[in-house]
């Protein structure tokens, strides 16, 4: 009977090692999660309060006010900016994408008199500040008139991004060249190839480079700001957020609302294409 009684005390101890021998092996993953959470976790409980106690140095709000995100709704144009954002960052990571994965196959996967100085030049604009280029390619989207609008910054996608070229070409460099080779013997062309064998076995290279790409540009304050700070109708969410910032400085409930809503699109986004992210990430190779 004693025995008996004990089987649940014995099952009730071994879950609670279990559970803590699961908490030793991933404690530095938990701290470094706690960490990164807390800020945002912050950011939403203050969006949530009064503009009073923003103020102060209180962590939990007294009265909770939902209502500050239909104030930011009425008080600022946030869909306008958040339409144009998605225009921009949309556009430009599609154009980057068709232009860098052929480029990125080509200094994987053909062999061609240059191919090393090629991929040097590539690893020299990755190391080349954007500001050194300001000057003149301002000067010659004003010549043509397109200053004021998204236009400069979607039109050079079209020529590719060096860190995409640099990131897909690393994980075309797993594709075994085995299965080009039996894609040329049946007849396919190097675009053949590339479309038929190449872009299904390198999604997830490919989802990561986009992801990049894409947050780079929904992040992206110093171009909008070159281009269209002189058209309130071409802002994006980062000039809007930060004229929102301007106009309401004490009110920090409304501001950090807003910045909770301008965030809010990439975390969903990254939430369901974490798993092609991170193996993009970590270039893995095929099996079989």
């Amino acid at each position: 009977m004693t025995m008996v009684l004990d089987r649940p005390r014995v099952a009730t101890r071994e879950r609670r090692q279990i559970r803590l021998a699961w908490i030793a092996r991933h404690s530095i993953a938990i701290a470094l999660s706690v960490m990164f959470v807390t800020p945002v976790a912050y950011l939403i409980l203050l969006s949530l309060m009064t503009s009073d106690q923003a103020l102060t140095s209180d962590y939990w709000p007294n009265t909770w006010h939902p209502e500050n995100y239909l104030r930011v709704f009425r008080t600022t144009p946030l869909p306008h900016y958040l339409l144009n954002t998605v225009l921009y960052a949309g556009t430009a990571t599609v154009l980057t994408l068709a232009s860098s994965v052929p480029a990125a196959y080509a200094l994987a996967k053909l062999k061609f008199r240059g191919r090393n100085a090629l991929f040097l030049v590539v690893i020299c604009v990755m190391m080349l500040p954007p500001q050194v280029v300001t000057v003149p390619l301002y000067l010659m989207w004003a010549r043509y008139g397109l200053t004021g609008s998204l236009w400069p910054l979607i039109i050079p996608a079209l020529f590719g991004d060096a860190f995409c070229i640099f990131l897909l070409r690393q994980f075309l460099l797993t594709i075994p060249g085995e299965y080009l080779d039996a894609a040329r013997v049946d007849g396919c062309g190097e675009w053949r190839t590339l479309l038929r064998v190449v872009l299904p076995m390198a999604r997830p290279g490919i989802a990561a480079a986009g992801l990049f790409q894409f947050f780079f540009c929904w992040n992206d304050y110093y171009g909008p700001l070159l281009y269209t700070s002189e058209n309130e109708q071409s802002w994006t969410l980062t000039l809007g957020l930060a004229s929102f910032r301007t106009v309401h400085h004490v009110d920090w409930n409304l501001v950090t609302a807003a910045t909770v809503l301008a965030m809010a699109p990439l975390i969903i986004i990254f939430f369901f294409a974490q798993r092609a992210f991170v193996q993009g990430i970590t270039l893995t190779g095929f099996k079989g």
